[in-house]
């Protein structure tokens, strides 16, 4: 199932839990004069073309939206999955528009369109090429990142390519197929695939690389009965250092890094609405086990959806959806778990991007 079949189900255990809907807070504006910030991902509601870009600059608490509405007169698209810095432009894959639209980085003005089937994430691999993963179809597009055209395409073992990682001349590209329980290793100088790489699980969804160069593998779909793990990966040689296996109960998803690289975070998501395996985790790359408790929990009739920590000051980026059916809020987190700030956002806020 897709993130936005997901979407219709929350949707649903959401309008039974009776959301609770958020005023504005009277901070939103609609221009920004730099690029320089915290941008925040709204997916939308699916299946509305209510996506939207808002941008966040810690230094003046100043919130900025939706910045490619204000700049372009019309709407973004349906599903704003992610988005990318590449040179001048901002690439925001919009999954359910099949389109990956590119606008400038100072003003977020639209200037082309690149029409991919269902991309999800953008992993630029050198200066003028990236690769784009895709749900539903057995393809990773390559694009150029300087004339903004699709121009190959790597075919895969399995369907639903989703998180990406590059480590020196390899990308690491997972495939959220329920059927697989393997990453693939892709030199990009040649767009092949070299080596599979085992991972604990099935249906591995998401690659992050701690500061050991070392890969940590998110795999697991709950709707489709596959047990969520977590498996500690040596990308040089294939080898599974570790591996963690969730409870069936628990949804782990958007694992992050702190700066140091030595603390993992991860949201688990009760989309019932329950306070149990829901919130915020975390990890140090030397544990035994999985977190008992949550580092931030989430409140009755809540869940997260989104998650970032600041690369630069690691403030920890927390997304609250809010059912998907009204707008969004960010709420911030210093190191320690006290709350720094929250303000409103568009619909769905899904994932953050720093661009400081």
């Amino acid at each position: 199932m897709g993130r936005k079949g997901n979407q219709a189900i929350i949707l649903l255990l959401c309008l039974l839990v009776a959301c609770k809907k958020d005023r504005p807070d009277g901070r939103i504006n609609t221009v920004s004069s730099s690029q320089n910030g915290v941008y925040v991902v709204c997916e939308g509601q699916y299946p509305r073309p209510d996506a939207s870009l808002y941008l966040y600059k810690p230094a003046s608490d100043s919130v900025f939206g939706d910045l490619y509405m204000g700049a372009n007169g019309q709407p973004l698209g349906e599903v704003f999955e992610s988005m990318v810095h590449i040179g001048n432009y901002f690439f925001l894959s919009v999954n359910n528009s099949d389109k990956i639209v590119v606008v400038t980085a100072d003003g977020a003005k639209e200037v082309a369109t690149i029409s991919i089937p269902q991309p999800r994430y953008i992993l630029p691999v050198d200066a003028s090429r990236a690769y784009v993963s895709t749900l539903y179809s057995n393809k990773v597009f390559i694009i150029n990142t300087q004339t903004f055209t699709v121009t190959d395409s790597i075919i895969m073992p399995s369907i639903n390519s989703e998180g990406m990682c590059l480590i020196d001349n390899n990308a690491f590209i997972a495939c959220w197929d329920t059927a697989s329980q393997y990453i693939y290793k892709v030199d990009i100088t040649t767009n092949h695939i070299t080596q599979n790489i085992r991972v604990a699980g099935y249906a591995p969804n998401a690659i992050v690389a701690d500061k050991n160069g070392l890969l940590w593998v998110m795999a697991g779909n709950q709707s489709y009965n596959k047990i969520p793990t977590l498996t500690h990966v040596d990308p040089s040689t294939g080898d599974i250092l570790n591996s963690f296996t969730f409870s069936s109960a628990v949804n782990p998803i958007k694992p992050a890094f702190n700066p140091g690289k030595d603390t993992l975070y991860f949201i688990e998501a009760a989309f019932s609405g329950s306070t149990a395996n829901n919130g915020i985790f975390r990890m140090s790359i030397n544990e035994s086990s999985l977190p008992a408790q949550p580092f931030i929990a989430a409140q009755a009739n809540q869940y997260y959806w989104g998650l970032g920590v600041d690369p630069t000051s690691g403030l920890i980026y927390v997304g609250d959806p809010k059912g998907f059916n009204q707008a969004g809020s960010t709420s911030v987190y210093r190191a320690d778990g006290s709350l720094k700030t929250s303000f409103v956002v568009g619909v769905g806020p899904g994932a953050f991007y720093f661009d400081n």
